[in-house]
């Protein structure tokens, strides 16, 4: 919701009105931050899900929230800077990652 209301808030300060994607450069910066966080949070969220149930509640918060940090410092990132995006996009990638392997040996342990 956070993402989508600095959409919102520079469409206001760039007179950017919707179905509009382009502009401003600073618009479209935080646009296209907002909607690369849009298309992960449905791969994380179920990755999530499932290191939670079938591994470990706590370790799986903790990747969470700690996800949850770096895609908020690769949007603050991006709408600075497009190479400011960088390192806190590998990071969530290498979170990404462990919730992966999390996940599988949580399901390799309970079906196994």
């Amino acid at each position: 919701a956070y993402f989508a209301l600095q959409v919102i808030y520079a469409r206001r300060k760039y007179k950017i009105s919707p179905p509009e994607t382009s502009g401003h450069p600073e618009f479209e910066r935080i646009f296209r931050a907002q909607a690369n966080c849009s298309e992960y949070f449905p791969i994380f969220i179920s990755l999530l899900w499932v290191a939670g149930i079938f591994f470990h509640q706590g370790v799986a918060a903790a990747c969470g929230l700690l996800y949850l940090y770096t895609r908020l410092k690769y949007f603050q990132g991006y709408t600075v800077a497009v190479p400011e995006r960088l390192a806190p996009l590998y990071a969530s990638a290498r979170l990404l990652w462990l919730l992966v392997g999390l996940a599988v040996a949580g399901l390799l342990a309970h079906f196994v």
